[in-house]
């Protein structure tokens, strides 16, 4: 019962923010679907980014936690690390050859070298950890709050950032991608995606996904949006959630409004 009552305080607490947030100088986007593909619907979406052409993803719960190299078309995966039962996977990130992988409570982030997948080290990581991208220099992480974290490759903080809206706090972020300049994040249990200006945390746009996985594609297994992939060698951009059966290849439509 105190789950449930903490989900409806928070359905209603997001709701409320996103209909407020109207502000002129936030932007309104909806997505046509262009393409879709098959997706392991076992997979628990937590990280997902293309990098030297090959699309990976980092899944979670504990016991199930991966981090693999999926073929894009049919779905396969074509390489898998199968995290130890105690982690719980959590986003992820291709920076200068290694890949960078997130875990949840667990207070760790591992690295592993990209092309091999071999395990490379451990950091120990002060905080939760949910979503991971990188602007080609620094990683940028979120731990479920209204901020963001920068660091470099030794995982030594650069800085914090606080992310708002029409000057009120954007909770719940998670996972993260990083695409012409700005950050895209996942809003948890919701199905909207923030877009973030990276040098002042306001958010500048709001792309609403609902609609994306048809009803007639829904389980009980099915979960939330998450998982924001961009292929910046075509300028593709590709959707994805926890427990999905399909990866979907989207464009950007702004608003009319």
């Amino acid at each position: 019962m105190m789950l449930m009552k903490r989900v409806f305080v928070l359905f209603l607490a997001l709701a409320a923010f996103f209909s407020s947030c109207s502000g002129a100088t936030i932007k309104d986007y909806s997505i046509k679907l262009v393409a879709q593909y098959p997706h392991d619907d076992k997979a628990y979406t937590q990280g997902l980014f293309f990098y030297d052409g090959c699309l990976y993803e980092s899944t979670g719960q504990y016991a199930h936690s991966t981090l693999r190299r999926v073929d894009l078309e049919s779905g396969k995966v074509e390489k898998k690390v199968n995290f130890a039962r105690k982690y719980f996977g959590e986003g992820s990130v291709a920076l200068n050859g290694n890949i960078y992988v997130l875990t949840w409570t667990n207070k760790m982030l591992f690295v592993y070298d990209a092309d091999s997948l071999s395990f490379v080290k451990g950091y120990s990581y002060p905080r939760e950890g949910w979503g991971l991208t990188t602007d080609g220099k620094q990683l940028i992480a979120s731990d479920g709050t209204s901020t963001l974290y920068f660091f470099d490759e030794n995982i030594s903080l650069q800085k914090t950032l606080k992310v708002t809206a029409d000057g009120r706090p954007v909770h719940y972020l998670n996972e993260l991608e990083y695409i012409d300049g700005k950050i895209w994040a996942n809003v948890y249990m919701t199905d909207m995606i923030v877009i973030i200006d990276p040098a002042d945390g306001k958010v500048v746009g709001r792309i609403d996904c609902r609609g994306l996985l048809p009803a007639s594609l829904r389980t009980d297994e099915t979960d939330v949006l998450n998982g924001i992939a961009y292929e910046p060698e075509s300028g593709r951009i590709f959707l994805t959630g926890k427990n999905w059966p399909r990866l979907y290849e989207v464009e950007i439509i702004k608003s009319s409004k």
